[in-house]
């Protein structure tokens, strides 16, 4: 696993060990940037169920400011640091050992507001709608938003969630990846 572009581009990553995650793959998070970016002026992450914190490096490293990850499982935090630590660049990221609706709870509180979230959850621990919803309800999405959903390609998301619309949705082998976009207003 590396960082596939940007200015980590070529870096080496660590994977976790066992079937705890699934690392999103060289090829699919190149994919996933393509459709997103590719590249970024500043902004705000969050990588909700960060694993390795790939995701949320290669964000970072194709121009977002800074990335929240979140994880409560502890051998992935360490890995997540140790991914972060390759960076040389510690702070520009934020790492918290949370549950994922505590964490969201935790944004609530603060007023704080992500231009980019992704969503990999364990495929069998899927609240993906109803996490969206409430981000979406609770304005931690900022307009123009992008939301990247990594998924079992046997799961249907709703084409629309609040003022999110699917702009993309592609299969790659078991693994689908939805993309959401928030919808600017007029104003």
């Amino acid at each position: 696993m590396r960082v596939v572009a940007g200015e980590y581009g070529g870096r080496r990553l660590k994977a976790l060990d066992g079937d705890n995650t699934r690392p999103t793959t060289d090829k699919v998070k190149e994919s996933i940037f393509n459709m997103i970016g590719p590249y970024f002026d500043n902004g705000n992450v969050l990588d909700l169920y960060s694993g390795s914190g790939g995701l949320a490096i290669e964000a970072v490293s194709r121009g977002a400011g800074h990335a929240w990850c979140i994880e409560k499982n502890f051998s992935a935090l360490k890995v997540i640091r140790e991914n972060i630590a390759v960076t040389k660049e510690p702070e520009k990221f934020t790492v918290k050992k949370q549950d994922a609706d505590r964490a969201l709870d935790m944004f609530l509180e603060e007023g704080r507001s992500f231009d980019i979230v992704l969503l990999d959850p364990p495929y069998a621990q899927q609240k993906i709608e109803k996490q969206l919803s409430m981000m979406e309800a609770n304005n931690l999405l900022r307009e123009g938003s992008v939301v990247v959903c990594e998924t079992d390609k046997s799961v249907e998301l709703p084409e629309e969630i609040g003022s999110l619309y699917k702009a993309r949705e592609t299969v790659y082998g078991i693994t689908q990846i939805t993309i959401y976009r928030r919808e600017e207003s007029d104003a």
